[in-house]
């Protein structure tokens, strides 16, 4: 268990050092928008399965739609709502722009998790009939 938090701990201190790089190098057309959007989701199911390694089932699927939620908050302006529009640190982490793109790119991101947790859980099972 704690091999597999610490696994999960490296993998979400690379994806954000990956995103960070991201949001200070990359300003084109496809890395930044999308890919960063896909990995974003990853991160966020690193950060919950370092806490919770093998308890929740469908992980993918709560992660996207609490990115869902998230874009929904940007759709309705909740940045400027709460007044933080002036924080770069808030714009950045809440988002400040609703695009049906970035739904479409957390999906990807949960598509792809959804199938590494049915390939874990596969190797898992035939680990344990062995």
């Amino acid at each position: 268990m704690i091999r597999k938090r610490i696994i999960y701990m490296f993998a979400t201190v690379f994806l954000f050092l990956i995103e960070v790089l991201i949001a200070l190098y990359v300003h084109d057309d496809f890395i930044r928008p999308y890919i960063g959007d896909v990995l974003v989701v990853i991160l966020i199911y690193c950060i919950v399965r370092m806490v919770f390694p093998e308890k929740i089932m469908l992980l993918s699927v709560y992660v996207f739609l609490f990115a869902c939620f998230t874009e929904f908050m940007q759709y309705l302006h909740i940045v400027e709502w709460l007044g933080l529009q002036d924080h770069a640190f808030f714009r950045i982490l809440m988002g400040m722009v609703f695009d049906w793109s970035d739904i479409l790119s957390y999906g990807v991101g949960c598509v792809l998790l959804g199938m590494y947790d049915l390939v874990r859980v596969y190797i898992a099972k035939r680990n344990e009939q062995e």
